[in-house]
């Protein structure tokens, strides 16, 4: 293994693991508000049992994904020194400003966990509040340095430097709305449906339990209306690509030929070496209309890109067809729930519904990854496009496959270990709130 692979799966594995974390710190906080404040409305226990059981899980990943974060931080400056150079002097107010986000993060939760019965309810609610605020914040801080790689703005490139420095206009480039709204949603999507789905199966496992018939509520109120929403946000994410990163768009869709009007390809296989996709369903010029607006518009293709300049299509385009696959899947369940709310109690009393609910607990998560897999891979070989290339970045230090592995083996064990704590805490959960519990 080379170097520079062993580099981008170091890369890829630390963003693979913490991005559910980061997730996870976006979108559950405001599950937890909204059991809490259930609570303040109606007086029913089982609300503040659900708020507390969520709490604790917010707090056990939080302090993991701090950590990853954290190594994700220095991955940057170490495996790509050449990058951080020009970089850091642009993009490093979104860094920094997440920094501030996240600390205030971090004392909201703390005063969540702490203050129950310490303060007044509504002031207690309110930290809750700051800590989903700062979550959504500190998200959308790192995607807009994300937005600056595929975006660059905000400085002059002249003789291999950046001059002319603006931070301001490099966070907020053309592309950081678009890639902001989107991840956000995205993030609430995944974890709103990883809940439910945990919750419905326990629900299988303990038919009826309130706790449960409560949780997997609320979380379909936030996972059905995100989920209906993200398709929206991808058409505006696809129209800035198609606009700005067409070479993207013709890896995402196997487009080898530029064409007028361009067929939009639903599966199949890219064939480099024949320069077509097989296996593939074809709607014609439904992808003039989505990139473009217009059914006859002309879509560039890969041939008007050089072939040293061409990103992996069979990579970006199984990743970006099994991203959209997942995120339709999502919106069904999202509309069949909003349809059937009426019958809410009647559905979760079908062991189908909840199997189904069971089945899509780890689809937000994968279509999160798949579509950063799209997001980066997609940019090859660029680092920061059309300026520098990643190769170019890279750190001279041999050797680093051995980081790769050591890395590797830490996330490995960190995974068993949340996965633990995140059982006991169920186990918990269930020796507090059995079924004849009076109190529930």
């Amino acid at each position: 293994m080379d170097d520079l692979l062993a580099a981008r799966l170091q890369m890829t594995v630390s963003f693979v693991f913490h991005i559910v974390f980061s997730c996870v710190g976006m979108a559950m906080p405001w599950l937890m508000v909204v059991a809490e404040w259930r609570w303040i409305k109606t007086g029913k226990k089982v609300y503040l049992d659900l708020a507390k059981a969520w709490a604790k899980g917010v707090a056990i990943l939080f302090a993991v994904g701090a950590v990853s974060g954290t190594v994700l931080s220095f991955e940057l400056g170490l495996l790509w020194p050449g990058f951080m150079e020009h970089a850091g002097p642009i993009i490093g107010m979104p860094f920094s400003w997440e920094g501030t986000a996240f600390f205030l993060e971090a004392i909201a939760l703390g005063f969540f966990l702490y203050g129950w019965n310490r303060v007044n309810k509504w002031v207690h609610l309110g930290s809750g509040v700051v800590v989903g605020v700062a979550g959504v914040i500190s998200g959308i801080f790192i995607v807009s340095a994300n937005a600056w790689m595929n975006n660059p703005t905000g400085f002059e490139w002249i003789n291999g430097q950046a001059i002319n420095i603006d931070p301001f206009a490099a966070m907020f480039n053309r592309g950081w709305f678009h890639q902001a709204l989107h991840m956000t949603i995205a993030a609430f999507v995944a974890t709103a449906f990883a809940v439910a789905g945990i919750h419905a199966y326990l629900l299988l496992k303990h038919k009826n339990h309130p706790l449960h018939l409560k949780a997997v509520s609320i979380a379909l109120i936030f996972g059905a209306v995100s989920a209906i929403l993200q398709p929206l946000s991808g058409d505006i994410s696809a129209k800035h690509v198609a606009k700005y990163q067409p070479p993207k768009l013709a890896a995402m869709e196997s487009l080898y030929e530029t064409s007028k009007p361009a067929d939009l390809v639903i599966g199949g296989i890219p064939n480099d070496k024949e320069q077509r996709v097989d296996y593939a369903i074809k709607i014609p010029g439904a992808l003039s209309y989505l990139a473009h607006g217009d059914f006859n518009a002309e879509v560039a293709g890969l041939d008007q890109v050089p072939v040293d300049e061409r990103p992996p299509v069979l990579i970006v385009h199984i990743a970006f067809q099994i991203m959209v696959l997942l995120g339709f899947l999502m919106a069904g369940a999202g509309l069949l729930y909003l349809l059937f709310s009426w019958k809410w109690k009647y559905m979760l009393e079908n062991k189908w519904w909840l199997i189904l609910l069971a089945i899509l607990t780890p689809a937000g998560f994968i279509a999160v990854e798949v579509g950063w897999i799209v997001t980066e891979v997609g940019r090859q070989p660029w680092i920061i496009w059309q300026i520098m290339r990643t190769e170019d970045t890279l750190s001279p230090m041999p050797g680093l496959q051995y980081t790769l592995y050591s890395i590797t083996f830490i996330y490995i064990i960190l995974s068993f270990v949340v996965i633990w704590l995140m059982k006991r805490q169920i186990r918990v959960l269930h020796e507090e709130h059995r079924m004849d519990n009076p109190n529930i």
